[in-house]
């Protein structure tokens, strides 16, 4: 069974969500795989995965401020190396998580009509995150 790996780059400027799931058909589509499982890999504690809706843009505001309410900046931390936005974004990435397991047939992701893949920021400073792929299939 053929194995395929690949790293995304995401350049981000502060929290947002950023959809990858055109970045991610594409090179799904250059493997040649047309039934396997894909896996995807956030390479930070600060930053994190997530399949959600991706035609209202109202969700991922909705969803930001949520994260926001559980995890919020304040001193009642201890760990604030990087600052008041450090312990925070450490929460909200282990509550949303930093994989995740996609199906493919056809070539394709197996998401439903409006699912996208995103890369959650929950810093405040730009930064360039990786997500590393791991496709495996025929």
């Amino acid at each position: 069974m053929p194995h395929h790996t690949h790293t995304l780059t995401i350049p981000t400027s502060g929290p947002g969500m950023h959809e990858i799931t055109r970045d991610i058909a594409a090179w799904i589509a250059g493997t040649g795989i047309r039934t396997g499982l894909l896996t995807a890999l956030c390479r930070h504690t600060s930053a994190s995965l997530v399949i959600t809706e991706n035609a209202s843009p109202a969700v991922r505001r909705d969803m930001l401020r949520w994260l926001d309410r559980l995890a919020p900046q304040g001193v009642q931390y201890e760990h604030d190396d990087e600052g008041p936005d450090d312990m925070p974004a450490h929460l909200k990435t282990a509550l949303t998580g930093v994989s995740l397991a996609i199906p493919i047939e056809d070539g394709a992701m197996m998401l439903g009509t409006w699912q996208g893949v995103f890369l959650v920021e929950h810093r405040a400073q730009a930064y360039r995150r990786e997500v590393a792929l791991h496709l495996a299939g025929e």
